[in-house]
């Protein structure tokens, strides 16, 4: 008898976990779903030692070697593989959507994917996943044992399509949900990247001006002018450039080093507490609270939360997935802790046997639009429809936002870098100018002398 880690859910939606002590992985699963839960991860718990408590002879890692015909080495390197970018995963999943609507028998559809796939871990986890459904596993069962690849919405609208018998509707659903998700985040992306390329060239290049080139600029001074007073503006923007030189960089010539300064230290430090202050719950609440509400991106990134709660939900009910299971899942694909307690009253309030509008409307994060229409979907009972119309609208409103706020940023830019550069060139000129107007008027005052 084996043991077995799994993860499951109870009718009402709530998470469980625990082992069992069986025979194989399929029994485990048989004895879950005969306890009334509904398995969504199962897996082989491992030990370190085999039966009687004695290790391998030879080493555990020898012993492994020569299991496989050849050497095998298997690297992890910390951040790097394990996951699947979502580009990859939507392909994958509108490719596995077309072969299964053809008619093509699912294991063979897998195979079909697991040669011409590029992705190396997902090519090892679509053969993974073949080999479990080769073994009497149910295709949700295999997807479960998966989680960094799969998460909980993918695998409990696969397993409804595999109950309802439409599996090959619930992938092109789920292909389209997976679509419409990357495209709103590609079009939020793409209009924030060239303000953001141009805020930080400006940044660069103002540093370089004030740190390195503007300072020099007081010792020639005093050469030139032989130490008279520089104007008002010049001796402005010099003070200000020698202040970010001595709070930014510590220099020192010989030989020549440069050492960060305070400022460079307290924005380190600033970025590790934020850090850490994401980590917790209440850190977490108020940045993604300031999110929803902080100037410009904030309606924008108020308008994608919605439109991920009601797609994804929407999704989810007319998938078949029971409301209970569908809150959960919803709540922890939100993306954002504000909107996830919004989610989590709302099911609290849907396991009392209340409407999904009350909680909805005490959140105070969603919109009196967004309420009205879900209470109609409720009343009418075409609550997935009315929630797919509700997506549509807001991804609509977050392309219209974004284009507007990307018309008015550029020139905002434009005009704040125009007149950064042009003050800071007027202060250098000053100088030079009035030095100019002096020679001048000497010139003149000695011509009308020898008059």
């Amino acid at each position: 008898m084996a043991k077995f880690n799994y993860v499951a859910m109870d009718s009402r939606g709530k998470e469980t976990k625990g082992t069992l002590e069986v025979g194989n992985q399929s029994e485990a699963i048989n004895r879950l779903k005969e306890m009334g839960y509904f398995p969504t991860k199962v897996v082989e718990a491992k030990e370190t030692k085999e039966k009687g408590g004695k290790k391998p002879k030879g080493g555990g890692a020898k012993a492994e070697s020569k299991k496989g015909k050849g050497l095998s080495l298997n690297i992890r390197i910390p951040g790097l593989g394990g996951k699947v970018k979502p580009k990859v995963m939507t392909a994958f999943t509108r490719q596995l959507a077309t072969l299964v609507d053809a008619g093509l028998p699912l294991l063979r559809g897998m195979r079909v994917l697991e040669k011409q796939e590029r992705n190396p871990t997902l090519k090892k986890v679509i053969g993974d996943i073949a080999v479990s459904i080769e073994g009497g596993s149910t295709f949700s069962e295999a997807l479960a044992q998966h989680p960094k690849i799969f998460n909980r919405l993918y695998v409990n609208m696969v397993k409804a399509g595999e109950l309802g018998g439409v599996l090959e509707v619930v992938l092109n659903r789920l292909s389209e949900f997976m679509e419409k998700a990357q495209k709103i985040k590609g079009k939020v992306v793409s209009a924030m990247f060239y303000p953001a390329a141009v805020m930080i060239v400006a940044v660069v290049i103002l540093g370089v001006l004030m740190v390195f080139v503007v300072p020099k600029f007081e010792s020639i001074f005093a050469d030139m002018l032989g130490g008279a007073k520089l104007p008002g503006f010049t001796r402005f923007v010099l003070d200000i450039a020698n202040a970010i030189k001595s709070r930014t960089i510590v220099l020192i010539d010989n030989p020549p080093y440069f050492y960060p300064g305070p400022v460079i230290w307290g924005l380190v430090a600033f970025v590790i507490l934020l850090r850490l202050a994401l980590k917790t719950k209440k850190g977490r609440w108020y940045f993604d609270k300031f999110k929803l509400v902080m100037p410009v991106l904030g309606p924008v990134i108020s308008k994608v939360a919605i439109a991920r709660f009601t797609r994804t939900l929407g999704t989810l009910v007319s998938s078949g997935v029971p409301i209970l299971q569908a809150l959960t899942i919803v709540k922890e694909t939100s993306g954002n802790v504000v909107v996830g307690n919004a989610v989590a009253k709302v099911h609290e309030s849907v396991k009392e046997g209340e409407t999904i509008t009350a909680p909805l409307d005490g959140s105070a994060v969603f919109p009196p639009m967004v309420i009205s229409m879900v209470d109609v979907g409720e009343q009418t009972g075409a609550l997935p429809e009315m929630l797919m119309k509700i997506a549509d609208t807001y991804e609509d409103e977050v392309d219209n936002a974004v284009s507007a706020m990307t018309s008015l940023i550029e020139p905002i830019m434009i005009v704040f870098l125009a007149v950064i550069v042009g003050s800071i060139v007027i202060a250098l000129f000053m100088p030079l100018i009035e030095m100019i107007n002096q020679l001048g008027g000497d010139a003149g005052s000695r011509g009308g002398g020898e008059d």
